[in-house]
């Protein structure tokens, strides 16, 4: 725990002090580009033979590099201030730069070198492309945990490098004001978000990464933020949170993961948290790029993806080109009522994902997990969860971003098989994002006992934030959105009616 701290802490010192981080890299020679040779003139006469015995000495002449190059794949490169620098250095790869015809080298002066900042969007690899922490792909590939996304997603956050360690941050904070509707609804500001430190380096044939995120939401209360429909967890330790959504812990993630490679296109790797997120489901819903720039969560939290704060993890998995198999034994205790601290138990459950990146706007998951004694309320009773999901990201015009998820999750409680479904959509351009979600559940704990009935319920909600960027690394976004929820007859007058309604106004700080 102190070595994941220390490295959060690295990480967001590196990128205050930016001046600090410097990029070493041993034994590299910069080729400089030589200035350009006149053309000799052409004599006036005898046209003929002078061209004769130019052709008969450019036959004798040696082809230059670039022409070799040609044939044989030239090693990646950086273009620094006109000067191309071939690199190969762990796990960082730039893009490749043909050096000029007959370049002089010359020894590199680390001391002269300036640190860099990478913006890491979706167009990232025209300056600077990196390997993931777990295999040779992209480094956009990666979500929350070890899941995965579209090589084609925003990877957001602030990058830097020191020395043969990468540091990046990313920080989101939301100001809410929720208002829902009905009998069952209630209205509260609150506070959300998280702050993310990351440090990677090369290690062997590989890669060692630390990470660490901490989250305000355990400032909101025990009892979390009015959402109608959701259930999950408990507020007291002693009564269900129902039509609320419970707050997260303070340390949302502190872990740790290393890899190596086996092939140009394959890895192994091992990844251990406490807290850490199991291999299961898509990634988290604030990780996801199709709806992470919307203040609520999906009332299908608890089907899909609620293991993405987990306290103790361990996950063993292999990497082979895009197909990803992974098997993660962990504590299947949901978060228990105490959101300041960091809790301990056996790693008592199981969790197998599959995963699969068909092309690079679109990522594959499907993957099965037995949870051991997860509910605080209901002691000995165990789970088994069933999960799939496709999620898509491109750029469909010029300047016009889209993101899409379709989820679906099963979970089998006292003999019962209770479904849910997400669909999530986002489009973004100049600043604006609108985004969207639409969901069903099998709830059975809307009426506050172990084992209920079975409700099908749904919900779908539209929003949209407009982003003003102030700063080189900070904006600021205003948005809102709207919800409608569908319940069944036989629950319309604890709602109200039969669509009882959600709506949420924010503001929003983002590091990006």
């Amino acid at each position: 725990m102190r070595i994941l701290s220390v490295a959060s802490a690295i990480a967001l010192a590196g990128l205050s002090a930016p001046a600090a981080g410097q990029m070493h890299m041993p034994g590299m020679k910069m080729p400089v580009p030589q200035k350009k040779q006149a053309a000799p003139k052409k004599p006036a006469a005898k046209p003929k033979v002078a061209a004769k015995a130019a052709t008969k000495k450019a036959g004798t002449t040696k082809k230059p590099a670039a022409t070799h190059a040609a044939h044989e794949p030239a090693p990646p490169s950086s273009s620094m201030g006109g000067m191309t620098m071939p690199v190969e250095h762990g796990g960082m790869q730039m893009p490749s730069q043909a050096p000029p015809a007959g370049p002089s080298e010359m020894p590199m002066d680390h001391g002269q070198m300036a640190p860099m900042t990478m913006p890491m969007g979706a167009h990232a690899g025209h300056e600077m492309a990196m390997t993931g922490a777990l295999g040779p792909y992209p480094m956009e590939r990666e979500s929350s945990g070890t899941a995965w996304q579209p090589d084609t997603s925003e990877h957001m956050g602030l990058h830097v490098m020191s020395g043969e360690w990468t540091l990046m941050a990313h920080g989101l904070l939301n100001l809410v004001y929720d208002h829902q509707s009905g009998p069952r609804g209630d209205d509260k500001a609150f506070a959300s978000g998280m702050l993310m430190g990351m440090a990677r380096r090369p290690l062997g044939n590989g890669t060692l990464q630390l990470k660490a995120m901490v989250s305000p939401d355990p400032v909101m209360g025990p009892s979390g933020y009015p959402l109608l429909l959701a259930s999950g967890e408990t507020a007291n330790g002693r009564d269900r949170l129902i039509d609320r959504q419970h707050p997260h812990d303070f340390f949302m993630e502190l872990s740790a993961s290393v890899s190596q490679n086996i092939g140009s296109k394959s890895s192994v790797f091992l990844y251990a948290g406490l807290p850490g997120e199991p291999a299961f489901g898509p990634p988290a819903f604030m990780h996801r790029e199709s709806i992470l720039d919307s203040p609520e969560a999906p009332i299908s939290h608890h089907w899909l993806d609620s293991t993405h704060i987990s306290f103790g993890v361990l996950t063993g998995g292999i990497v082979i080109d895009r197909v990803k198999l992974e098997v993660s034994r962990f504590n299947g205790r949901e978060p228990d009522q105490h959101r300041w601290d960091i809790e301990t138990g056996p790693l008592d459950s199981t969790a197998i994902r599959l995963s699969w990146n068909p092309t690079r706007t679109l990522a594959l998951q499907g993957s099965w997990g037995h949870f051991t004694d997860p509910e605080q309320l209901e002691p000995g009773v165990d789970q088994k969860r069933w999960s799939a999901s496709a999620l898509w990201a491109d750029d469909v015009a010029l300047g016009w971003k889209a993101a899409a998820t379709l989820a679906w999750g099963r979970k089998t409680v006292h003999g019962h098989d209770d479904d849910a479904i997400a669909a999530e959509a986002s489009v973004k351009h100049i600043g604006w994002t609108l985004f969207g979600r639409g969901e069903m559940t099998e709830n059975r704990e809307l009426l506050g006992v172990a084992d209920g009935p079975s409700f099908r319920v749904a919900k779908v909600s539209l929003g949209a934030v407009r982003d003003f960027r102030f700063a080189d690394h900070l904006a600021l976004g205003a948005g809102g959105l709207f919800a409608v929820n569908f319940v069944p007859v036989e629950l319309e007058p604890l709602y109200g009616g039969h669509n009882p309604t959600g709506a949420m106004a924010f503001v929003r700080l983002k590091l990006q």
